[in-house]
């Protein structure tokens, strides 16, 4: 779990990256920025602008509920449909990397999709509440785990080593996206995507070797 989460908060920061530097400073893996720009689109009437932005929040919209129609629960579970969806996600971002470099809006509406699809992805594992296109609410449980040790309790290293990978995870991302953007372009976005593919792989060949274990033991 700890890999998945670094290898998959990797990605988000990668695609963040080349979104706010190819999408006009905007951005992808998170909504918050895109739902305060909304709301100021709104106020000063620019019309083409506030529907764009809208349309960003109803792809990623979109991308979670197609993480939903596979998953029926949100906690970690071996056997359930995430190499389908990680070669969804990969999918959509190699669309969007045809649509930016054809001028078309549809490449932003695509590659929110996929990071609404992975944030759905995020499962309950051990305690904790797992999202990987964002790091505000790790930044925040984190803090709280912090001062729950500072007054005498528990601290959980184990959550606390996965929220670090989290946050090491989209940085990093962040990182190597930006310098990739400088060189590719929006084909900066053919390594995530390659990612969600390697990803689906190893999980679907972990899972046969993990039935072959069950029915030999």
């Amino acid at each position: 779990m700890e890999y998945g989460a670094f290898v998959l908060a990797f990605v988000a920061g990668n695609v963040n990256a080349v979104g706010l530097m190819g999408f006009k400073h905007q951005s992808i893996s998170h909504l918050s920025g895109t739902a305060t720009l909304l709301g100021t689109g709104l106020s000063q009437g620019t019309l083409s602008s506030t529907l764009h932005l809208l349309g960003i929040l109803l792809s990623f919209l979109f991308g979670a509920a197609i993480s939903g129609v596979f998953l029926s629960s949100d906690s970690l579970k071996l056997g359930r449909h995430y190499d389908t969806l990680l070669v969804f996600e990969g999918s959509l971002l190699l669309a969007s990397i045809y649509f930016l470099n054809n001028g078309s809006l549809l490449g932003h509406y695509t590659a929110s999709a996929a990071c609404g699809l992975q944030n759905a992805l995020a499962s309950s594992y051990s305690g904790a509440v797992v999202r990987t296109t964002h790091v505000t609410g790790i930044f925040t449980d984190l803090g709280l785990m912090l001062g729950a040790k500072l007054r005498g309790g528990q601290f959980d290293k184990r959550k606390a080593l996965l929220f670090v990978l989290i946050i090491f995870g989209f940085i990093l991302g962040g990182t190597l996206g930006a310098y990739l953007f400088s060189l590719w372009q929006f084909f900066a976005l053919g390594l995530p995507a390659m990612i969600c593919f390697l990803l689906a792989i190893g999980y679907r060949v972990y899972r046969a070797a993990a039935r072959r274990n069950l029915r030999v033991s």
